[in-house]
């Protein structure tokens, strides 16, 4: 439970090298060191933001159909696939995990990784108040009678944020334009009016909430940001004027590059319908997203990885990802990946200092000078909530 002369990158700079000690699952000294491991560093596990648990996590590949699998797959099957995407994201450095859509079922994973029934990386989860018709609503066919919840109207808004809470939910996903994955849905379709939105936003609040908004249009995002969401999800059709309103604020933004790219290239498994308005999307995203980087915009690390579209340990490519579409240097993805993303969601993580929770990755290389080092084999070993869940820890030198 110790590591000794290592490379520090800290969440927020390079400390040189240190000795860490900790117990699970609590950071205790960290001083500076005379022997260093000239190969190795440490950084802090990392944080995704938006992340899918309950999809396919088998070997088959391509994986059973996106649309189908879960009408076809009892929920009980489902958790113990959601349960292999966590552990297999924690094994390959990302130790804290939002589910964007969840339900009783991460929920109870939550509850078995925080107590220590499965091993698993920090859980938090988000119940999705969406409308009828609205994007959330449009991932089964309209015949299909199990569906999930939805909410018309402010009082019916505020009944499902209230449900949500009385389930444990940590916060809530609120849909304020179309999407790409939902079928026969549109990018620019709105996705509540500003009553219902102000409504969700207030109710999450009152109830101690973060309000997540998955928003890809401009005025989704805009009336997002009015109406005072937590962050804004994928961003995607960002102005200029909305990117200095989010820089003002601070609002954290998740972009989701990687699995739109996948999408709009048909490098997996979609229909025409959500490959053509993906690649519609990604068209016009590279220059604002760029732009409202320039622009002081808080973007944190979130893949929206489902295990069809984006796999569980593509974290940290989606982190190199950043830094060639919107122009980060190598140490400010690491920190949107690290201690920025644990900010945005209150998590007690993401830096490596005293009294943190223990979540640290061993690594060959200096990602914080070159993002091509953030690599799953360049990891030497993986430490969540104390233990060991990867690999092996490097032994003091000679």
């Amino acid at each position: 439970m110790r590591l000794d002369g290592i490379l520090l990158w800290d969440g927020t700079e390079a400390r040189g090298p240190v000795d860490i000690d900790w117990e699970p699952d609590r950071i205790g000294e960290v001083r500076p060191a005379a022997q260093r491991h000239d190969d190795l560093c440490v950084i802090p596990g990392l944080v995704d933001t938006h992340v899918h648990l309950v999809g396919y996590a088998g070997p088959h590949r391509p994986p059973p159909d996106f649309a189908t699998w879960p009408l076809v797959t009892t929920r009980d099957e489902q958790v113990l696939h959601g349960a292999a995407h966590a552990q297999r994201a924690m094994r390959n450095g990302v130790t804290t995990l939002r589910d964007l859509a969840g339900d009783e079922a991460q929920i109870a994973l939550r509850r078995a990784f925080d107590t220590g029934v499965l091993p698993g990386p920090r859980v938090q989860v988000h119940g999705v108040v969406g409308m009828t018709a609205g994007h959330n609503d449009l991932f089964v066919p309209p015949a299909f009678p199990q569906r999930k919840p939805t909410a018309d109207g402010p009082d019916e808004c505020r009944k499902l944020v209230r449900t949500w809470a009385r389930a444990g939910m940590d916060g809530i996903k609120l849909t304020t334009s179309g999407g790409v994955l939902s079928i026969g849905d549109k990018n620019a379709w709105r996705n509540y009016t500003r009553e219902e939105i102000r409504a969700v936003v207030d109710e999450a609040h009152a109830l101690g909430m973060l309000v997540a908004s998955h928003a890809h249009s401009e005025d989704g995002i805009r009336v997002a940001a009015e109406e005072g969401v937590d962050s804004i999800e994928h961003g995607t059709l960002m102005s200029r004027d909305l990117a200095e309103t989010l820089a003002a604020r601070r609002t954290p933004v998740a972009p989701t590059l990687l699995i739109n790219e996948a999408i709009a290239a048909g490098r997996v498994p979609v229909t025409p319908e959500a490959m053509a308005k993906a690649a519609e999307l990604v068209a016009r995203r590279d220059v604002l997203l760029a732009e409202a980087a320039r622009l002081g915009v808080r973007f944190v690390l979130g893949t929206d990885a489902n295990g069809h579209h984006v796999q569980f340990g593509d974290q940290l490519a989606e982190v190199v990802r950043m830094t060639e579409v919107l122009g980060m240097d190598a140490e400010s993805a690491l920190r949107a990946a690290t201690s920025d993303a644990a900010d945005a969601i209150g998590a007690p993580v993401g830096r490596i200092a005293p009294g943190l929770g223990a979540d640290l990755v061993v690594l060959r290389g200096r990602p914080w000078e070159r993002i091509e080092d953030l690599t799953t084999e360049n990891i030497v070993a993986v430490v969540s909530r104390g233990r060991l869940v990867a690999g092996a820890l490097p032994g003091p030198r000679p």
